[in-house]
């Protein structure tokens, strides 16, 4: 191991008043084909992988307003699972479990496994998994099971937990192969060129994309791998989608100057898994949530005297500018499992990102991470716990210790009412390259209520402190030579050219 891995509507539009959370994967990515995180550097593992949360439908929040005004009371009796994980009783638990729900929320949010992973009830615990209890669920305090257990500091616990985490996140994509593989046979053969600028470019650099897309095949040539790297390698890539393949030979790489390629693959090793669980274990728990509950979309003025509507060509594109506002980061992390060099030596990493330093030739590398002390015991008894008021649930495992933040986040949008392409059809498309960061995030980013038009130029936020500015310079109907989207038989297979993969 290497210091490598250290890890849119007119003026003054308003949308509804619906709220999307753009939150933290801190487990895994859930892109359509999930990539390891070997080589990656620890910082760029604290501020990637956001997943955008949809907002609640109308009729939830009608339903979610009911429960306030009338509100249910809620006892002890109606959460029979939760009850015996939180008392540690392993026999109820066994006979409960093929009938009840361990996929339900408390009062308080939290899932029986988050329950298990917080009291360190280690039996129900590997049970609850054993009957494939969720792992990427959120209690009301944003956290998931798995950084509740980053907190208890059980290395077997967290190493379960995460590769459950990657099992679920392949067993979803697999549940969606179908109908993205339909929804791409929709979408007419194109040939779309993307621009990636970074504002900061002593950081990330800047790429220049192309996407082909035919049938249920897409090819994505491009000079970068993934900026998170923090290190710029160029190149000459591309990445191969094959919607005809088995899934395990539907994804290739392509070293075009090496002429050698790479599949993708699905599992990680052991010692990938465990290096992963020495960087959760060394690094901060982070949490981010960009709210739009109050976002506007005001049209971008141009001109000293005569102020106008901002309206220009964005490469082949008439698109009308628009100012975002109203975004806002709300972050926080968690560290009572941090020792203080593990703390100082986070900070001297953060340090040297926003400095645009090389993160990789300063060699931060975590040691082998042993099981934490676990935590005083709990005194709180599950009467106390369940009839606790909402918001103000009992704190169960290691001490909190919470850092809270809040940033304002501006960014402009351009939107052509001339681009062919919707945006649901892009979505399609970028749900198959999800994996790389860069598209993920956009991705997330034009789910949002768009003024009318094609999103052809916006602001990304890739990090809390870095923005992108995203462009699609031109597009166009094509006919491509089905060749391009199959290997050449003189590249020659190399496992392990891209370890990131």
């Amino acid at each position: 191991m290497t210091g490598e891995k250290i890890r849119s509507l007119h003026k003054d539009h308003r949308p509804s008043k619906d709220e999307d959370l753009l939150e933290p994967d801190e487990e895994a990515a859930t892109g359509t084909f999930s990539a390891s995180k070997t080589n990656k550097s620890r910082a760029s593992k604290i501020f990637s992988n956001h997943k955008l949360i949809k907002s609640p439908s109308t009729q939830q929040q009608q339903d979610q307003q009911s429960q306030i005004n009338n509100p249910i009371i809620r006892t002890g009796q109606d959460f029979p699972v939760h009850e015996c994980v939180f008392k540690g009783d392993v026999r109820r638990l066994s006979s409960l479990i093929r009938t009840q729900n361990i996929a339900q929320k408390d009062v308080h949010g939290n899932t029986p496994l988050h329950l298990a992973v917080m009291m360190g009830h280690k039996e129900c615990a590997h049970l609850l998994l054993a009957h494939n209890a969720p792992v990427k669920v959120k209690n009301a305090q944003g956290w998931s099971p798995l950084a509740e257990a980053i907190s208890y500091g059980d290395r077997q616990m967290i190493t379960a937990l995460l590769r459950k985490l990657k099992q679920q996140s392949r067993e979803s994509v697999e549940d969606k192969r179908p109908k993205l593989l339909k929804a791409l046979k929709e979408v007419c053969r194109f040939y779309l060129i993307q621009l990636l600028l970074p504002l900061l470019s002593r950081i990330l650099p800047s790429d220049a994309c192309k996407i082909y897309k035919q049938g249920i095949n897409i090819r994505l040539d491009t000079t970068l791998i993934d900026f998170t790297d923090m290190k710029c390698q160029r190149g000459d890539l591309s990445f191969i989608f094959n919607g005809n393949a088995i899934p395990s030979e539907s994804f290739v790489v392509l070293d075009n100057e090496q002429k050698v390629y790479q599949r993708i693959h699905h599992e990680e090793s052991e010692m990938e898994t465990e290096e992963e669980v020495d960087i959760l274990m060394s690094s901060d728990v982070y949490s981010a949530t960009l709210s739009t509950k109050s976002i506007t979309f005001s049209r971008a003025q141009t001109g000293w005297l005569f102020r106008e509507d901002k309206t220009e060509r964005v490469g082949n594109f008439l698109a009308d500018f628009y100012s975002v506002n109203g975004l806002v980061l709300e972050s926080r992390k968690r560290r009572e499992h941090l020792t203080e060099e593990d703390i100082l030596r986070n900070k001297a990493i953060m340090e040297s990102l926003s400095k645009g330093g090389n993160l990789i030739e300063q060699n931060f590398e975590p040691a082998r991470r042993q099981s934490l002390t676990p935590p005083s015991p709990n005194t709180i008894s599950w009467e106390e716990y369940i009839t606790a008021d909402n918001g103000k649930a009992p704190h169960l495992g290691r001490e909190l210790v919470c850092k809270e933040s809040k940033k304002n986040f501006k960014a402009t949008i351009a939107m052509s009412q001339d681009f062919p392409l919707g945006i649901e059809s892009l979505l399609n498309v970028l749900e198959v390259i999800a994996p790389f960061k860069h598209f993920n995030k956009l991705r997330e980013f034009v789910q949002m209520k768009l003024p009318p038009g094609f999103p052809v130029k916006l602001d990304i936020p890739v990090f809390p402190t870095i923005t992108a500015t995203v462009t699609f310079q031109e597009f166009r109907y094509d006919e491509f030579d089905q060749s391009i989207f199959t290997v050449p038989n003189d590249y020659k297979e190399d496992p392990s050219r891209f370890p990131d993969l």
